[in-house]
């Protein structure tokens, strides 16, 4: 590509293409041409190792063999069916492995095209369930959620969101809900059993007050991702099932970002032995290859739904590409990846890599902290590491410490002061040095 073509092509993805989460008067992004394995390949020919996954979807690099063979094979059968009064073998397939991975007694599978949808259909399948259960409750309209969660930009989505920058614009669009603290905020301690009895006490209270109408507590399994990777104290899960048990109301889990063996398990939920009534999927589900999300839920969630058409309890809600076939096939294959290159088996040992090979930050003056679950790791940067004073919005430390990692060879995104390490968990451990050793220097370049 010449560098008149390229050029053309930055102007036009500066001034036509409209970036999410982006301020566009001042949008300067990477054009990737290609990728291989965890490395992308930019117009200019720069390669950098991918340090976010593509934002956390990337499970076993890029343009694996076995799973781009998988897309092609569906192509010669068929790209998509509708959901709509018909169905696709790869679609069956993939919905009953689902079942088999998951939490037991996660029985049935409804698929949309991303993690929000899947949140979506949770909500509104929990408000659905308590107008047509054995024993309906209409006073059951409201959801209880965690303080600085983040569950999607629909506007359900967002009314359930408590990360102050998503929501606050589209507060007068947005439904109330009941919110609790987020757990180890203050704190964002590495010690996982940190007030886990206070936190749950105050969810308690919660119920004990509004229990009659909550149709539902929603939660990020272990770690608020876009909070700032917001690790909860152990044993967390586990007490919000027991009271959402206690209480009578359903449990949603909401596993976008932290299923598919980012904390080191399957899904997070495993952690704690918790089964949800329902369980939202997406991002990693098909390897980061194309959109596809899902919502799992259990036999007691669906079988009000059943009875005949003039009954009206049918589930009326649907997304055109729903369970698409060449989405399934990515699927099926990045789910056999996980059995045949023994995935799980190896995340330990390369978490512990990283951390060691991050160790030369432990004292850094201004490293707030760096914690870890699984491959999911995160940075917190601060002014001051003696009071944790935190960085100015105008300083944009650690957007600065990105951009050094940048001329370093590896692609991370920052959020806010909060650096997360999130790569594919495929990486191998020379590759794991190389995004050690780039963050390195980038934090290097930017403190001076």
């Amino acid at each position: 590509m010449s560098p008149d073509e390229i050029e053309k092509l930055k102007q036009l993805d500066r001034q036509v293409v409209w970036h999410p989460f982006s301020q566009m008067a001042e949008y300067d992004g990477l054009i990737i041409e290609s990728a291989l394995g965890c490395w992308l390949t930019s117009v200019d020919g720069q390669r950098y190792l991918d340090g976010a996954s593509s934002l956390w979807c990337n499970i076993h690099g890029h343009r694996h063999p076995k799973i781009d063979q998988a897309i092609i094979e569906q192509l010669k059968q068929v790209a998509h069916v509708t959901g709509l009064g018909m169905s696709h073998p790869s679609t069956i397939r993939l919905a009953q492995r689902l079942v088999d991975l998951s939490p037991k007694g996660l029985n049935h599978v409804f698929f949309s095209s991303d993690g929000a949808s899947s949140v979506e259909v949770a909500m509104k399948m929990a408000f659905q369930y308590w107008r047509q259960c054995e024993k309906p409750s209409t006073q059951r309209d409201t959801f209880l959620a965690l303080g600085d969660a983040y569950h999607g930009d629909t506007l359900g989505t967002t009314s359930v969101g408590g990360v102050s920058r998503f929501r606050d614009l589209f507060a007068p669009l947005l439904f109330p809900v009941l919110r609790g603290p987020c757990p180890n905020r203050e704190s964002r301690s590495s010690n996982l059993d940190v007030n886990c009895a206070e936190y749950l006490a105050a969810y308690e209270k919660i119920l004990q007050q509004e229990g009659h109408r909550i149709a539902a507590i929603i939660v990020e399994p272990l770690v608020q991702a876009a909070a700032g990777i917001v690790f909860h104290p152990r044993g967390f899960l586990r007490g919000i099932s027991n009271l959402a048990n206690k209480y009578n109301t359903l449990l949603i889990a909401d596993e976008v970002a932290v299923g598919f063996g980012r904390t080191g398990k399957m899904f997070a939920c495993e952690h704690e032995e918790v089964t949800p009534d329902l369980m939202c999927l997406g991002k990693g589900l098909t390897g980061g290859y194309l959109p596809m999300s899902a919502t799992l839920t259990s036999s007691k969630i669906w079988e009000p739904f059943l009875g005949e058409q003039q009954a009206g309890v049918a589930f009326m809600y649907g997304h055109t590409y729903a369970g698409n076939a060449l989405s399934a096939a990515a699927a099926q294959a990045t789910l056999d990846l996980f059995e045949s290159e023994n995935t799980l088996l190896h995340i330990e040992r390369k978490a512990r890599l990283l951390l060691d090979c991050l160790h030369p930050l432990c004292k850094h003056p201004n490293v707030g902290s760096i914690r870890q679950l699984g491959l999911i790791t995160a940075i917190d940067f601060v002014a001051d590491r003696t009071t944790q004073q935190p960085f100015s919005s105008s300083q944009r430390f650690t957007r600065n410490v990105c951009r050094g990692t940048l001329k370093h060879g590896a692609w991370l995104r920052p959020l806010g002061e909060c650096l997360p390490i999130i790569p594919p968990l495929s990486i191998s451990e020379s590759e794991i040095e190389h995004l050690a050793q780039a963050i390195l220097a980038g934090v290097k370049e930017a403190t001076a």
